[in-house]
């Protein structure tokens, strides 16, 4: 699988505004091998020195560098452009294994972005505006999600004309996603809000807050109110604030986590007038993990020792998880990467049986050739809220957990594979929100 960090919006400072991308990234580069945190942090733009400080840098990043092994043979850096933004990839033969090392680079020469790729991974493309994104139609601007010190940025996108519009918040799946959702050149929030904007829906997204402020929660017993539900709630709180928005007519469409969430998320705000959800597991997210990692262990052409051994040590992980108990002194602070107060807020609850208990239409998507949230959970919705009025089911043969096509055996691989969210489903999600 990829390797993914949680420093998607970091920048480079002080580099005289001549040099090239490829210079300032190996300027960065150097420094980041040699553990020279402190000239790597006096590269940074003032936004970036919050998150990456020397400390953050050695306690964190600097260990997973040193987890690669020793750093040897560095190649020639591979270019692409990204919006106004230049990216350059470094392959690094270390002693374990090898790895792109890559920068993004803005147009002011500063660095805005630190990523690490397998070997195999090349570097994204461009995103592509889907067909059904008719830029022309509305008008997008930038807001802020709260006031206190957890504000987070996002992306208004309101069409032309006076309304009252009908307006749908994005929510995010599991992890430090940003307001698009991205994966490699794949952006598959920024499809669900240009495609809903053209259609003439005001939609809200936003950068989680485990994207903005990973460094600051690291080491916090966080939960999923603080990872999804809290900021979903200031979201609609904002949308109802935005003039020419309908405000009994203000939906949610959740992704992944962000529908097991979503019970939550309405009982809070208390107000939504519907909601989708897309591939949004029913059973408990150690279960789920399972068996993305069993199936993602199994689907590799050549099964090492290696990967079996890594396979064993997460099902220990889950069996610490079913074991954990409120107040028991033998629970470890983290377990599956979460803190232990996350896990044992979820001990009990069961999205199915809450949604039983809320008033509102709602509509279930899911992906056939999805492995991450698999038909199995979609099921479990199906037959835990038969006889539900307002809630409708459908399911895509060809489509993965992106809501995107694919053919064959599904893999992890084909998130490489630049695609948009199909139309259909925009279409879909579109149709049924107007009928509501």
């Amino acid at each position: 699988m990829w390797i993914r960090t949680a420093l998607l919006a970091a920048c480079v400072l002080l580099v005289q505004a001549a040099e090239s991308p490829t210079a300032v990234g190996r300027k960065a580069l150097d420094f980041l091998l040699s553990s020279n945190y402190s000239g790597f942090n006096s590269l940074l733009n003032a936004s970036a020195k919050e998150k990456l400080t020397p400390e953050f840098l050695r306690d964190h990043v600097g260990k997973e560098v040193t987890s690669f092994g020793k750093a040897g043979v560095v190649g020639k850096p591979l270019l692409a452009a990204s919006g106004v933004y230049t990216l350059v990839s470094f392959p690094v033969k270390f002693s374990l294994v090898e790895i792109n090392v890559q920068f993004t680079i803005d147009p002011d020469g500063r660095v805005a972005g630190l990523y690490f790729r397998p070997a195999d991974a090349p570097l994204p493309p461009e995103w592509q505006r889907p067909v059904y994104s008719k830029p022309a139609t509305f008008r997008e601007t930038e807001v802020t999600v709260g006031s206190d010190e957890w504000q987070l940025p996002g992306t208004l996108s309101v069409p032309n004309g006076k309304g009252p519009f009908t307006a749908v918040l994005l929510v995010h799946g599991p992890g430090p996603n940003d307001r698009d959702e991205t994966i490699y050149s794949n952006h598959m929030y920024k499809d669900l809000a240009e495609g809903l904007a053209s259609r003439g829906f005001v939609v809200l997204r936003y950068d989680k807050r485990a994207f903005v402020y990973g460094q600051q929660m690291s080491g916090t017993s966080y939960t999923l109110q603080q990872d999804t539900v809290e900021d979903a709630v200031r979201a609609l709180a904002l949308l109802r604030k935005e003039p020419g928005v309908n405000l009994k007519r203000v939906f949610v469409v959740a992704h992944s986590l962000g529908g097991y969430a979503l019970p939550r998320i309405a009982k809070q705000e208390g107000k939504i007038a519907g909601a989708v959800i897309l591939a949004g597991n029913a059973r408990p997210i150690e279960d789920v993990a399972l068996d993305q990692a069993a199936y993602t262990t199994q689907a590799k052409v050549n099964v090492t020792q290696d990967d079996l051994h890594r396979f064993d040590g997460f099902k220990a992980e889950v069996e610490k998880v079913k074991k954990l108990e409120p107040g028991r002194k033998e629970n470890p602070p983290m377990v599956m990467g979460l803190p232990v107060a996350y896990l044992l807020d979820l001990k009990s609850y069961n999205p199915v049986t809450e949604m039983k208990t809320i008033a509102m239409p709602v509509m279930y998507l899911q992906g056939e050739r999805d492995f991450q949230v698999t038909m199995k959970d979609f099921e479990m919705w199906k037959s835990g809220l038969a006889g539900r009025k307002s809630t409708t089911f459908k399911s895509y043969p060809a489509l993965n957990h992106l809501f995107m096509a694919g053919e064959g055996k599904p893999l992890p691989t084909e998130y490489r594979v630049p695609q948009n969210v199909a139309g259909q489903v925009v279409n879909d999600i579109a149709t049924w929100i107007a009928a509501q």
